[in-house]
This record gives C-alpha cells, sequence and structure tokens, in this order.
C-alpha cells in the first residue's frame, strides 16, 4: 500500500514543503524577534544609563573579568563567537542554547562598562543559536536545518537594526563569498520581515540617514567614487589587520583569560580618559553616534583621525575578552574616514560618510550584495549606482581578508573560478 504522500502529485508535494518552511520561518521570526526586540531595549537601558553615569567606565575591569568569568562557569570559554555560527550553517554543527542568554548578558555588560563593541554580531549568534537549537530538537535533514539557523540569524538581524533586506541576503552571503543558497531566499526573507514587523509593533525604530551633498552621476563622480572604494578597501583591511593582530598580542603576553580581561580594561579607563575625560566619551560603545555625526551631521564634530581611534577602541575591548560585535564599530570607521577623506576628493562630508559606512563594511564581511542593499535601506535609494560602485571597488581591492576567519571564500575576486578558501 503506497504511503499518502506519494499519492500527491509532485506540484501539491511542492506546494506543502513550501507551506512547511513558511511556517517554520514565521514561527523563528517571531521567537527570536521577541528576543532580538528585548536585545535591543536592553543595550539601549544600559547606555543611557552610562551616559548618565560616565563613571561607570571604570568598572571596566571588574565588567572584563565578569564576562571572562560567566562563560567559564557556563563550560563556554572557549566559545568562538560569530565564527562558530558559519561553521554551524555549513556543517548544521549544532550550537548551544546557552550562547543565547550568554550572548545577551555579556554584550549589555559591554556596553554598561563602556567598551567599544555593537550589536548586530551578537545579534547572529543569538539568533543563530535559537534556531539551530530548534532545527536539532525537531530532528530536520542538515539541508533544512542550516535554512532553519539562517533564519534565526536573518530575524535578529533585521529585528534589531531595522534592515530586513539587508539581514536576510547577509544571512545567506556570509557564509560562503560568491555562492547564495537560493533556495533559502524564502524561508530567510519570511524570518527577516516578521521580526522587522514585530520589532516595529514593539516601538524598535528601524535605521536610518537622511544624507546631503548627493553628486549627479557624471564621469567625475565615477571617478571620485573608485577612488573613495579603494581607500575603504584599504581601511577594511586595516580594521581586520589590527582586530586580529590585537587578540594574537593579548594572547601571547596575557595568556590568562583574565588577567587579560582585566588588563584590557584598564587600557581602555587610561585611553577614554586621555580622549576626553569622563565626560566626553565619544568612542566609547558600539559608534552610533560617529556615524550620526559623520552623516547626518555633515561631519560636524568629528576628527580627522578619528577612525583610527575607533579601531584601537574597538580591537582592545573585543580582543580582551568583552563581547560584541564588529559591525556597527565598522560602520562607524567607514563613516568618519569617508566623511573627512570625501572632501579632500570632491565630495561632501555628508555623501563621503555615506559611502564609507557601506564599503568599509563590503570590505571587513566580503559581502557586496548585502552592503548594497544596506544603503538603500540606510540611505534611500538617491545615489544608489554611486554606492554600488563603491562597494564592489572595495569588494574587489580588499583581498581575501575578513572579519570572520571560518568564513569560506568560493570564487576568487580576481577571476571566476573556485578557490575555496578561508578568510585571512
Amino acid at each position: 500500500m503506497r504511503e499518502p504522500a506519494e499519492l500527491l502529485p509532485p506540484q501539491s508535494l511542492d506546494f506543502l514543503d513550501f507551506l512547511r518552511r513558511a511556517v517554520f520561518a514565521v514561527v523563528i521570526g517571531l521567537l527570536v524577534g521577541i528576543v532580538g526586540v528585548a536585545f535591543h531595549y536592553g543595550i539601549d537601558f544600559v547606555t543611557e544609563l552610562r551616559q548618565a553615569h560616565p563613571r561607570l567606565i571604570l568598572l571596566l575591569p571588574v565588567g572584563g573579568l565578569s564576562i571572562i568569568l560567566l562563560y567559564r562557569t557556563c563550560g563556554m570559554e572557549k566559545d568562538r563567537g560569530t565564527n562558530l555560527v558559519l561553521v554551524a550553517v555549513r556543517e548544521h554543527e549544532p550550537m548551544k542554547l546557552r550562547t543565547a542568554p550568554l550572548i545577551f548578558l555579556s554584550t549589555v555588560i559591554t556596553h554598561l562598562v563602556g567598551g567599544s563593541a555593537g550589536r548586530e554580531g551578537a545579534a547572529l549568534q543569538l539568533g543563530a543559536s535559537i534556531s539551530n537549537k530548534i532545527a536539532h530538537r525537531l530532528g530536520v535533514e542538515p539541508e533544512e536545518g542550516r535554512m532553519l539557523t539562517v533564519c534565526g540569524m536573518a530575524a535578529a538581524f533585521s529585528a534589531l537594526f531595522g534592515t530586513p533586506l539587508t539581514a536576510a541576503i547577509f544571512a545567506l552571503e556570509v557564509v560562503h563569498v560568491g555562492i547564495i543558497q537560493y533556495a533559502a531566499l524564502v524561508p530567510a526573507f519570511l524570518s527577516s520581515l516578521t521580526g522587522f514587523l514585530l520589532a516595529g509593533y514593539l516601538g524598535v525604530p528601524p535605521t536610518a540617514y537622511t544624507i546631503s551633498g548627493l553628486p549627479v552621476l557624471s564621469p567625475l563622480a565615477l571617478v571620485q567614487v573608485v577612488v573613495m572604494g579603494g581607500l575603504c578597501a584599504a581601511l577594511s583591511v586595516l580594521f581586520c589587520k589590527v582586530m586580529h593582530g590585537t587578540g594574537r598580542l593579548y594572547a601571547k603576553y596575557l595568556p590568562d583569560a583574565r588577567v587579560r580581561a582585566v588588563a584590557g580594561g584598564f587600557i581602555m579607563i587610561g585611553l577614554s580618559l586621555l580622549d576626553g575625560g569622563l565626560s566626553d566619551q565619544v568612542y566609547n560603545g558600539a559608534g552610533g553616534n560617529l556615524v550620526q555625526a559623520a552623516v547626518t551631521g555633515n561631519g560636524a564634530g568629528v576628527e580627522p583621525w578619528g577612525f583610527l581611534v575607533k579601531i584601537v577602541f574597538t580591537a582592545l575591548t573585543l580582543g580582551a575578552g568583552f563581547r560584541g560585535g564588529e559591525i556597527v564599530p565598522t560602520f562607524a570607521c567607514g563613516a568618519t574616514f569617508g566623511c573627512v577623506a570625501g572632501p579632500l576628493i570632491g565630495l561632501s562630508p555628508s555623501f563621503g560618510g555615506a559611502l564609507g559606512t557601506v564599503a568599509a563594511f563590503c570590505g571587513v564581511t566580503n559581502c557586496p550584495l548585502s552592503s548594497i542593499l544596506l544603503a538603500y535601506e540606510l540611505f534611500g535609494g538617491g545615489g544608489l549606482p554611486l554606492f554600488a560602485l563603491a562597494i564592489a571597488v572595495s569588494y574587489r581591492l580588499s583581498g581575501y581578508t575578513g572579519l570572520y576567519s571560518e568564513q569560506q571564500i568560493v570564487y576568487s575576486k580576481r577571476t571566476p573560478h573556485q578557490i575555496d578558501k578561508k578568510a585571512e
């Protein structure tokens, strides 16, 4: 006797499969979206608390040590952060559910005491750990499990940052550079849009900026944008090298993670006091204030060396063992660099800052399609061809460097052939 499923025509089976995956995607979008919203409000609360009480940055060593002890107590001291997420998607490796509360709490601690770290990278870990655990509990096939993990990544990023198109494509694009699994497009977009709508309903505003000084599409503008793309490629390589190099230096000279966290905390206090004292914490936190000043404020208050300071603050924070993401600090470095470099080549500070934001993001993540969508969602549709050109140049000239060592680069950036190597 034939099974009931065998009695159905292929079109019906395909529709049922589509419907089942759509339901899974929406459910994950709702579950992860709720957590993402809570994460957003938690980070906002402690950031406002720190800004109201600047002396909290004096607790940086305590905050760093508490994060190390928290992970050690939970048996997660060797946690690899976002790299583990990439492995989970690529190989359907199980992730521990405790990753979600740990990255939630530790990132909140980092922001409370003034560490220079973002939250979107942390959101990827948060969303992936929840959806990955659901996939393994359901016992789905590895291919479908990878799709569900991608859904969690997209939903968390979208709920937190308010860029649903970027979130969906980034979750698909960041694992394998040069390949996108189009079979996962529908669930990824459904989860991302569900998280986005839920976050909006619960009062989380999407991130967006109004730019000025948009040039007319012309041969001169193309040349200027190509130059900016090349400069941002160099910036992204510098960012990645400093991030990786600082972590190695910490580990070499301070092999005990507890000592590393305390020492890093004291170094950060010293730099913060040298920069502007307790009341002027420009480079502490994620860096959204720097993006705002560079893009919307047309460069008002942006220091020419600000991007270098932000790189150092972020590398010292994350290298010491504090938790958080690198994405918004990358935005901040790109925005402040573009705001300063743009006028030197004839672009407005605002447009230069906007170009720098997305081109630097592309350079460190090797995700050009996500970066183009990010330009659209952050800055609107005006000048999109110019944004796309700067992003393409940054992607091509940034080489094989990247923030995530587990990111697989499948196709060469120079010629259309497979190379199958990991980001450096």
